[in-house]
């Protein structure tokens, strides 16, 4: 997995770093230049999601979150972008990669075997607005065995 944030030259990089560091609950970064362009970069496994997916739960936007995230699916890849400024303050913001976040945006590409299976994770579905297994979890009505018999 590879989540990357573009550094502009007019930009506080320990800002950039700690928007980065909010989402991903990470302090470790590297920052590679291509060209004129530097870009502050975090690699790692699914543990960089973590953060993220308390975040998506807490700010309860796992339905929106879960959209844009099919939405990013290509063969084994999933590409996301969230807003820089948002992220910053320690919020969850997605926004197309140009235009929506002045600076640019954190771009999350994540390469998974079942990309489905990790969005399930990452942003579950919701019953009602509650994550499915939270619902499974306490029981709920919604997953209570059924009083027909089969035959």
């Amino acid at each position: 997995m590879l989540v990357q944030v573009e550094l502009h030259p007019t930009e506080d990089e320990s800002k950039v770093m700690k928007a980065l560091s909010n989402m991903t609950g990470v302090e470790s970064f590297t920052k590679h230049v291509q060209g004129n362009r530097a870009y502050i970069v975090q690699e790692g496994d699914a543990s960089l999601l973590s953060k993220l997916r308390a975040l998506l739960r807490r700010e309860r936007i796992l339905d929106a979150a879960r959209k844009v995230m099919l939405s990013g699916v290509e063969g084994s890849t999933i590409t996301f972008h969230l807003n820089k400024q948002v992220a910053y303050a320690g919020h969850v913001s997605f926004c197309m990669p140009e235009g929506e976040s002045p600076l640019g945006p954190i771009t999350f590409h994540i390469k998974a075997e079942d990309p489905k299976a990790l969005i399930d994770w990452l942003a579950t579905k919701t019953i009602d607005g509650i994550p499915v297994d939270e619902l499974w979890k306490s029981g709920s009505q919604h997953f209570a065995p059924s009083e027909r018999r089969s035959r």
